[in-house]
């Protein structure tokens, strides 16, 4: 499907819904597209990697030595975890090998790996996942979220960040993104779901990125609107067995 081509976003479906992307075409200019798919919503696309990891950090009480980015990409979130976690060792994994090429060459003290099945790579305090499992078919979320739930150390955390299907200034970012033509959105019931099935205790369920950068002075409201279904993405937090 061309980038030029609109078409209409499933919330849910099968494999039909588009060809995977792949995205060793896209790593070149991954930044490019992503600033101009979101500048609806912020100018600023580095804006929406330091807010998940703020999050994250802000509600993590236990030690993490460990910390897993699951479908890191270009790497574009795994500064922002360096510095929420100064004293962990940092992971990524990807399945495209030139984006993992340009994580590497930006981020000299973390560790990368080529995302493959059977990939050990140890047990992780925390495993950060931000909005890879709409690009994941859904007939292989189940097999996926297992292994990732294999990786979990005893009483380590995962934390989900998806695109809200719910939110219409969500979808039509998605819709106008090259790199989405693929994209399966997910409702927060079924990756509840997904936890479910890999055994992974269900912590939280909650929604974010109500107000735009630009309308700063209200952002701290955003806490009292975790409960409200039209935030743009959702963030979901599970703890290993």
């Amino acid at each position: 499907m061309s980038g030029d081509t609109k078409k209409k976003l499933p919330i849910q479906a099968g494999p039909q819904a588009g060809e995977k992307i792949d995205f060793d075409d896209y790593s070149a200019n991954y930044d490019e597209l992503l600033h101009e798919s979101t500048k609806l919503y912020a100018e600023d696309s580095e804006y929406f990697a330091k807010y998940k990891v703020d999050l994250v950090r802000q509600s993590i009480r236990s030690p993490v030595k460990r910390v897993l980015e699951y479908g890191c990409g270009t790497g574009r979130n795994i500064g922002y975890l360096q510095a929420a976690f100064p004293e962990a060792k940092i992971f990524g994994t990807d399945v495209s090998s030139e984006s993992l090429r340009m994580a590497r060459a930006n981020n000299s003290n973390a560790e990368f790996e080529l995302e493959a099945p059977g990939l050990d790579m140890g047990r992780f305090d925390l495993i950060f996942i931000a909005s890879v499992f709409h690009h994941i078919l859904p007939i292989d979320r189940k097999v996926v979220m297992k292994s990732l739930a294999a990786r979990l150390a005893p009483q380590g955390t995962i934390d989900v960040f998806e695109h809200n299907p719910f939110n219409p200034v969500t979808r039509k970012i998605v819709n106008d993104c090259p790199f989405d033509a693929d994209a399966v959105l997910l409702k927060p019931e079924e990756l509840r779901g997904l936890f479910r099935h890999a055994a992974i205790r269900l912590d939280r369920v909650s929604y974010c990125l109500f107000v735009p950068p630009r309308l700063s002075w209200l952002i701290p409201l955003e806490k009292y609107l975790r409960w409200f279904p039209l935030g743009g993405q959702y963030w979901v937090r599970g703890t290993g067995s």
